[in-house]
């Protein structure tokens, strides 16, 4: 029988640069998975037998439902996602890095139909979010179409009149002849953590969070 000690604690990464950022962070505090630095490897699960320890990377959707699910006990992802995807985890960290706000922009005559609360339609990756935003907060109707690719070509061929997507810079928007209208929330990397794993796994996952607080607090 297996000690409990021994349990591997499971790390869901968000693919990408997220990612490094993340593994940079956590290799501060000890933390570390030498098997992931090989930049050709096809594995998909690495691990660090000594500590303990196994990181997969996955889609950032996917991150919350493998931490739900509990085939992680631990995630980090960016907040728009644990937002649109709604799961059942604990949101214990802000970590500060892969910072940006979720937007509602548009053209610049849009801005008109927002404050008058006309009904209007809205094109976004985060459904969710942007239901919650118009239904619940401004309590406007809207019809929401769900796109999955560059969401500013919505206004641009007709398709919606504003659109609710990420900004970091803002760049593209301007290229695009399109503005931030309205500021929906900020955005960054958070860690979460799987509910059971919480109660179960505590020890080890509270002096994680703690070292890590102390590392962004220094």
């Amino acid at each position: 029988m297996e000690n409990e000690n021994q349990k591997y604690l499971v790390f869901a990464l968000c693919k990408g640069r997220l990612a490094f950022k993340t593994l940079e962070l956590l290799e501060q505090i000890g933390v570390t998975c030498e098997e992931m630095k090989d930049k050709d490897t096809r594995k998909l699960v690495f691990v660090n037998e000594e500590l303990k320890l196994k990181f997969f990377l996955a889609k950032g959707p996917d991150v919350p439902t493998y931490v739900e699910y509990g085939a992680a006990d631990i995630g980090v992802v960016g907040s728009d996602i644990i937002l649109e995807e709604n799961r059942r985890v604990y949101e214990v960290l802000d970590l500060g890095f892969g910072k940006c706000r979720m937007c509602v922009c548009g053209p610049e005559s849009a801005r008109d139909l927002l404050m008058h609360r006309e009904r209007i339609r809205v094109a976004t990756k985060y459904p969710t979010i942007a239901k919650d935003y118009f239904f619940n907060k401004k309590n406007q109707t809207v019809d929401i179409i769900k796109l999955n690719g560059s969401v500013e070509l919505g206004p641009i061929v007709g398709l919606s009149d504003v659109i609710v997507d990420i900004v970091e810079t803002g760049s593209t928007l301007r290229e695009n002849g399109l503005d931030v209208l309205e500021e929906i929330c900020p955005l960054s990397a958070r860690v979460i953590v799987n509910q059971v794993s919480m109660k179960m796994q505590n020890d080890r996952i509270f002096d994680i969070i703690e070292k890590l607080k102390a590392k962004l607090n220094a």
